[in-house]
């Protein structure tokens, strides 16, 4: 299996490109559908191993300039795994599947049990619990910063920072400035994998899975899963969505359809007084985003979020020199609609922000280990800048 780059260059190349999506099987990794794909823009996407000679040829033909991201999306796969902390045992450096993140989950609250609590907020489709972790000093009505990874299975340094995030909290309380006045004046939750089914499957069966795994009553296909950052009741299914249950981002049969959504929006509804910052960490493109993506109006406050990702992007760029592009969803990437971002900012929480993590497309979504301490560091610092930001700023 290959993975391609073509910029389109005019409206008649992304018919071309429409094509080919029309007339195969293409995955689409950046932008996550044929539907989005627009002139001048950077358009990656995997094609099967017995395909990818035609799909060069029709390009040639066409005149369409693309380059070969990955030639060998298997040696790719396999060269992910290529950190120093080679270990059965949970390691921050590597990537853990879920049983292991599942018992991380449970001993680094038996652990620092002044710090740390483990809950379940529901059970996915397939029934695994859905573990939350609570963080912070107890103290009375404290506010709350709610944090998720993992939506999409295939994003794997995802469920990798919030996992990282955990370890730094718990490691530098007490001595890093920062975090202790933010344990001791915050509550932090912290899901670590939100799409747990479709996470598992991406370690048993196929690494590019990106929905749900639910079936679709109806589907004459048996087209499998939902996308369940299309699945929320922001704009749902209007743009940048798919109503076809094959496609990456379909959408489902309702707003919060899936076990998974509906688990971390009931918790959200029922914490709402105190949750006062949203962030869902995705990946790859090295983005800081806020709303709206469901529609190009501005947020009520869009020159504070603005700023404030002005700021993170420079605190993680302070680090490791790397450059992260910030601004509103819909103008900075393309418009999408039904994510949780929107969502939560719409329920009211003013401060709502989504990371797309390392890299922009070397690796896309199958980043090598050894890339995740340095990935981890960096958002750790733009996270911990966006957390202090809101304590100081309390509504």
């Amino acid at each position: 299996q290959k993975v391609f780059r073509v910029i389109p260059q005019n409206d008649e190349q992304v018919e071309i490109i429409n094509s080919l999506a029309s007339n195969m099987q293409v995955d689409f990794w950046q932008p996550d559908s044929v539907t989005l794909v627009r002139p001048k823009m950077q358009v990656d996407f995997r094609i099967e191993a017995d395909l990818s000679s035609e799909v060069e040829d029709f390009l040639k033909e066409s005149g369409v300039e693309y380059r070969v991201l990955i030639d060998n999306l298997q040696d790719a796969v396999d060269a992910q795994f290529d950190s120093k902390a080679r270990t059965t045992r949970h390691s921050y450096e590597k990537y853990n599947n879920w049983e292991t993140i599942a018992a991380w989950t449970a001993d680094i609250a038996a652990q620092n049990p002044d710090l740390v609590s483990r809950s379940v907020i529901g059970e996915t489709y397939e029934g695994r619990p859905m573990y939350i972790l609570k963080m912070g000093k107890s103290g009375s009505n404290k506010k709350a910063i709610f944090m998720d990874c993992g939506f999409h299975a295939r994003e794997w340094i995802s469920p990798a920072f919030c996992q990282w995030f955990v370890k730094e909290a718990v490691e530098t309380y007490g001595k890093d400035t920062v975090m202790t006045t933010l344990l001791d004046n915050l509550d932090f939750y912290v899901l670590p994998v939100v799409n747990i089914d479709g996470y598992v499957y991406t370690w048993t069966t196929d690494r590019m899975w990106r929905k749900t795994r639910s079936k679709n009553a109806g589907s004459i296909f048996g087209c499998i899963g939902t996308d369940p950052n299309r699945n929320f009741n922001a704009g749902w299914c209007t743009l940048g969505a798919s109503k076809n249950p094959c496609d990456s981002t379909y959408c489902g049969s309702a707003p919060e359809s899936e076990k998974e959504t509906k688990a971390l929006a009931d918790f959200i509804r029922e914490h709402l007084s105190t949750i006062k910052a949203y962030l869902t960490i995705h990946s790859y493109s090295q983005l800081l985003l806020f709303p709206y993506s469901y529609t190009y109006n501005l947020a009520s406050n869009h020159e504070e979020l603005n700023s404030i990702a002005h700021a993170a992007s420079k605190e993680l760029a302070s680090l490791y020199n790397t450059k992260y592009t910030y601004g509103q969803g819909a103008t900075t990437i393309y418009p999408a609609a039904g994510g949780s971002d929107d969502w939560a900012y719409d329920e009211g929480i003013k401060y709502s922000f989504t990371f797309e993590l390392r890299d922009t497309g070397r690796y896309g979504f199958i980043l090598p280990e050894s890339q995740i301490k340095p990935t981890c560091e960096e958002t750790l610092l733009a996270v911990k800048y966006i957390a202090n930001y809101v304590l100081q700023h309390l509504y």
